[in-house]
This record gives structure tokens, C-alpha cells and sequence, in this order.
């Protein structure tokens, strides 16, 4: 029997940390999951895979989340609500579906909360911003809700989010191909699965 994927190895195909954060669920098409977030040490796990929180955060972070069990419950189900809202915010770029105000004001709440515990500091002779140690239990989620809002309003500057047509994906990303006409999340697997059915629907 196959070993059950975890939020360890699934595939990283979003282009950018926001959207790899909405594919923490394995297929948004024709079924929904599974969740690879089920518990507060996927989060961190996940979060330290993409740089969002370094290898200290992450030590720190673990132990404050075994301390208050519960605490970390809540944090997790506040991070997978900041996911759904970011999978409709995205997705409305593909689909054209209405922005909710309370999706945004979400992710709104968040940035403030991050960027009020930024620090002013010198580095290498240049006084910059420099984001504070994530010592609190949403600090990642803080953190993701930045890394989305930059690429949210930088739609202008940028190729469009895409949905993966696989009929059990559903995976956003960045479309950075050439001809800006990618559909799939991968060609190899979901791009792959629809040449094979095509194939075989055309053989039938």
C-alpha cells in the first residue's frame, strides 16, 4: 500500500508561498481534499519548507504551540480560514467571481497585525524594516496574509492566477509560461492525466 502523502512532500507548483499555502488541499475539482493541514506541526512544517519562518522560528513556534495545546487548535482553523478566503480571492482572477469584503478585511486584519510588529533597524549600513521574531502562534499565518496581499495588489504588474483544469485539482498558480496559456499545475501529472484520457476517449 502506497504511503499516504504528507504536507512534507506534496508538490510545491503554485509559484508563489500564498499560492502553495491555498494547495495545502490536495484537489479542489471534482472532490474536495484531503487536508494536509491537520494540525498546528503541519503548519510549521510547511511554513519552514517555504522560508516563510526560519529553522529558530520554527523550534520556537513548536514549543509554544505543545505548551497550549488548545491555543494551536484555534490558530490552525484561523490559518485554514485565511486559506479559503485567499482560494476565493485568488480564484475570482480565473473565474471573474464576485470579491467578498469579509475575504478581504480578513487578510486585512492580518497584514496590520504583522506589519505592526515590524522593526526599524541598520543592516550593513542601511536602515531598513526587518520583520519581528515569530514567537506568537500566528505568526506564520501573519506572515502568509503579507506575502498574499503584495501579490494580490500587484496584479498589474504581473501574469495572471490560474486554476489547474485536472478534474480533480483545482491547484492555483502563477501563470509564468511563455505564451501565458498554461492550464494545468503540472504537465506531468494532471497535464499528463488529461492527454491519457483524451487518448483514450478518442480510442473508445
Amino acid at each position: 500500500m502506497d504511503r499516504q502523502k504528507t504536507i512534507d512532500d506534496i508538490s510545491l507548483l503554485g509559484g508563489h508561498p500564498a499560492l502553495d499555502f491555498v494547495n495545502t488541499v490536495d484537489s479542489r475539482g471534482g472532490r474536495w481534499g484531503p487536508d494536509f493541514l491537520n494540525s498546528y506541526d503541519d503548519l510549521v512544517g510547511w511554513a519552514c519548507r517555504l522560508d516563510v519562518i526560519d529553522d529558530k522560528e520554527r523550534d520556537a513556534l513548536l514549543v509554544t504551540a505543545n505548551r497550549s495545546l488548545s491555543d494551536a487548535e484555534k490558530e490552525l482553523g484561523q490559518a485554514k480560514d485565511l486559506r479559503e478566503a485567499l482560494y476565493r480571492l485568488f480564484l475570482s482572477e480565473f473565474d471573474g467571481s464576485q470579491i467578498s469584503p469579509n475575504d478581504l478585511e480578513l487578510v486585512a486584519d492580518m497584514v496590520r497585525r504583522s506589519l505592526s510588529q515590524q522593526t526599524l533597524g541598520q543592516v550593513g549600513g542601511i536602515i531598513e524594516w526587518g520583520r519581528a521574531d515569530a514567537k506568537d502562534l500566528d505568526a506564520i499565518s501573519n506572515r502568509i496574509a503579507v506575502l498574499a496581499a503584495q501579490l494580490l495588489t500587484s496584479r498589474a504588474e504581473r501574469r495572471a492566477v490560474r486554476a489547474c483544469r485536472g478534474p480533480n485539482c483545482g491547484w492555483l498558480f502563477l501563470d509564468q509560461s511563455r505564451g501565458g496559456h498554461r492550464r494545468w499545475c503540472s504537465d506531468k501529472t494532471c497535464g499528463s492525466y488529461a492527454r491519457v484520457r483524451k487518448f483514450r476517449l478518442r480510442s473508445s
